[in-house]
C-alpha cells in the first residue's frame, strides 16, 4: 500500500433544496482497500458515492483520484468516470441489448475498440463473473443476480482503478444475493480497490479493510471490522449494528459461507 490514496475526498458538502445531505465528509481510500459504508437510510451514503465520481457535483469540497483533483474546473468528467466503475442497485442494463452487447457498447463507443476486440474483452469479464454461457441472453431473460453480475462485468471492462458499489444487492431476492457477493469477494481477493454502500455485514466482516459508519450526513465512526463490530466507540454505531444484525445477520452469514453458486 503506497502513501498516496487512490481516492481522497475533503470536506464534501451537498444540499438538495433546503436539505443538507452531506455536511463535510473527508476520508482517503488506498490501493487494494475495501471500504464498506454503512448507516441508516437517508444519511447521505449513496450521495457520497455519487459525489466521488461526479455523477452528483458537490456544493463544496474536493475529490482527488490518483493525486489529480477531479473537482477542479475543466476536468474531463468522462475520462474520470472511466477510471471509476460504478455498479447501481437497479442494474441499469440496456434491455434491448444482449449481455455481451451491454458490455461491448461502452468498449466500442467510449474506448473505440473494434468489434472483435470488444467481444474478446467482454467474454473475458463475463467469464470472470461466471456468465459466459449467458452472453447472448437479454436482461429480461436473466435473473436479478445474473443482471447484476453483467453490470459488474460491464464496469470491469473499462479497467477502472476503483469500483464503487451502491447497495448492489438491495434489489435482489434473498437467494440471489450470495452469487453477487461471491463475485465481489473474488474481486477483493484480486486486489481491486472497492468502496461499497451496503447493509451486508457478513461481507463487511469477511472482506473489508475498513467500515465507515455515517449518520446525518457526517462520518460518525470508522475503523476495522474487528474494531467496529466488537468495540464500537459511538453509541449510535452500536445501536445500528445491533438492529441490522437482528434483521439480517444469520442470513448474510449463510450467503457468505461459501456456497459455490457460480
Amino acid at each position: 500500500m503506497n502513501n498516496q490514496p487512490v481516492i481522497a475526498c475533503q470536506d464534501i458538502h451537498k444540499k438538495f433544496g433546503q436539505t443538507e445531505v452531506l455536511k463535510g465528509v473527508s476520508f482517503d481510500v488506498f490501493n487494494s482497500e475495501v471500504i464498506v459504508i454503512i448507516g441508516p437510510s437517508g444519511t447521505g451514503k449513496s450521495t457520497l458515492l455519487r459525489c466521488l465520481n461526479l455523477l452528483t457535483i458537490p456544493d463544496q469540497g474536493k475529490v482527488w483520484l490518483e493525486g489529480e483533483e477531479i473537482t477542479a474546473p475543466k476536468v474531463d468528467i468522462n475520462v474520470v468516470r472511466q477510471k471509476m466503475g460504478m455498479v447501481f442497485q437497479d442494474f441499469n442494463l440496456f434491455s434491448h441489448l444482449t449481455a455481451i452487447d451491454n458490455i461491448n457498447v461502452g468498449l466500442e463507443k467510449v474506448c473505440h475498440f473494434k468489434k472483435n476486440e470488444a467481444n474478446e474483452k467482454a467474454l473475458m469479464h463475463l467469464n470472470q463473473v461466471g456468465l459466459v454461457d449467458k452472453k447472448d441472453l437479454y436482461p429480461g431473460q436473466l435473473s436479478g443476480g445474473q443482471q447484476q453480475r453483467v453490470a459488474i462485468a460491464r464496469a470491469l471492462a473499462m479497467d477502472p482503478v476503483v469500483m464503487l458499489f451502491d447497495e448492489p444487492t438491495s434489489a435482489l431476492d434473498p437467494e440471489l444475493i450470495g452469487e453477487v457477493l461471491i463475485v465481489m469477494k473474488n474481486l477483493a481477493k484480486s486486489g481491486m480497490t472497492m468502496i461499497m454502500v451496503s447493509h451486508e455485514l457478513g461481507f463487511a466482516r469477511e472482506v473489508s479493510n475498513r467500515i465507515i459508519f455515517m449518520e446525518n450526513g457526517v462520518i460518525g465512526e470508522q475503523g476495522s471490522p474487528e474494531k467496529l463490530f466488537t468495540n464500537p466507540q459511538n453509541a449510535r454505531t452500536a445501536q445500528f449494528l445491533h438492529k441490522i444484525n437482528e434483521l439480517y445477520g444469520s442470513t448474510e452469514e449463510e450467503q457468505i459461507a461459501g456456497k459455490d453458486v457460480l
